[in-house]
């Protein structure tokens, strides 16, 4: 995944997509993968598909599922990181609203796993 989807509003599936030993792109947001995927060349019908998770049988795209696309979320992400200072609109507004709420939600799977320790005096 992306800076956003790992590290913004954990739009992954837990142990699953996220479930993953190294994650060349995650640091990177959406807008820099589709940059590099256009640098290198990758087709059109590739780059230009609506991003989904696959998971749903009816189609419905990650927009749909999120209620905001990449590029709004990742402005939120950027404008929560080093606010602009520049008064938002409503559309805005909603997004940073709907960043949050996902952030918060998925927080547990941007976390490590907790590992219970058990105390040596315990062990045999």
């Amino acid at each position: 995944g992306n800076k956003v989807e790992d590290f913004g509003v954990g739009f992954f599936t837990k142990y699953g997509d996220g479930g993953v030993d190294i994650s060349p792109i995650a640091d990177l947001f959406k807008s820099e993968v589709f940059a590099i995927g256009k640098e290198l060349g990758i087709a059109h019908e590739i780059l230009d598909a609506a991003p989904t998770d696959g998971l749903w049988d009816d189609g419905r795209t990650d927009e749909e599922q999120m209620g905001a696309s990449y590029d709004e979320l990742e402005w939120a992400m950027k404008e929560l990181g080093d606010p602009s200072g520049s008064e938002m609109s409503e559309r805005e507004l909603e997004v940073i609203r709907l960043y949050r709420d996902l952030h918060e939600s998925n927080t547990h799977k941007m976390s490590p796993i907790p590992v219970f320790k058990l105390n040596p005096a315990f062990r045999g």
